[in-house]
Formats: structure tokens, sequence, C-alpha cells
């Protein structure tokens, strides 16, 4: 019983990217699947909606494969950690296009992804505090305190 995991990035503009990788997993599936469980957050995200339907499934035993088209969709970082927690619950995970690289090719990887994911959102958090800055300017809005 397969359980396929995509996830992007983006809130928006991604659905393409989404639909590809689902259809990857299916053309490639041997068994029953599940559920196809959907995310929208950064991999570095702990409050996957998504994910975390994903993991109950797990656990409850209605899923006992997890499907994903890279490592990363799961995960940026503690893919070793999924696959144990599956492991204890009588589940394993099957990687599509498993990575290639070792060594000092797979460390740089990782660190550019962790770069590149915090630089992402510390412009969001700047986009976002400019725009309520600009709103709050203009009259239109009353800053909340809010996120």
């Amino acid at each position: 019983m397969e359980g396929l995991y995509v996830r992007v990035s983006g809130s928006s503009g991604q659905e393409s990217s989404l639909e590809a990788q689902e259809n990857a997993l299916r053309a490639s599936a041997t068994g029953e699947i599940v559920k196809v469980f959907r995310d929208r957050a950064s991999g570095l995200r702990e409050d996957r909606p998504g994910l975390n339907v994903l993991l109950r499934a797990v656990a409850d035993g209605s899923v006992t494969v997890v499907r994903v088209t890279h490592e990363d969709r799961l995960a940026r970082f503690g893919v070793g950690w999924f696959k144990h927690l599956l492991a204890v619950h009588g589940a394993t995970l099957e990687v599509l296009h498993p990575k290639k690289l070792g060594g000092r090719e797979e460390l740089l990887e990782d660190f550019v992804s962790l770069v590149t994911t915090f630089a992402g959102r510390l412009y969001g958090m700047r986009s976002a505090e400019n725009r309520r800055r600009l709103l709050a300017e203009s009259g239109q809005c009353v800053d909340g305190g809010g996120r």
C-alpha cells in the first residue's frame, strides 16, 4: 500500500511540478496507491500538513511504502531519521531518483540548499515587513502586531 508524497517550496505557480512529481511516481508504481500526500512548504518546515497526514497513515498501517521522486522532496535534511521512523512502523521509503553524490559533493549540495532556503525565508520576511509598512503608511490597514 503505497503513499505518494509530493512537495514544492512555493505557495503558488508550481502546480505543474506537483503534477509532474505525482505522474512520475504513478508511472513507476508497483503496488496499490492508497493516497497522494501534497505540501506547498519548505522541506525544512516541520509543520507540513501533508507530511503529518502521511506519518499518521504510516503509523496506523494504511501506508507501508512511502514514495518520493527525490529525497529532498521529503526533507532537506534528516531523511535518515524519516527512514528509521518508517521502519519502526513497518514501512519503507522508495526514492525514484536517488542521490548519486558522496563525500564533498553531497556536503556542498546540502550547504547550498541550506543557504538558499534561509535566504528565501529572509527575503520573504523582509518582503512581508515592507508590505505591512507600506500599507500602514498608506492608511489602508492598521498594524495588528502580527507575525
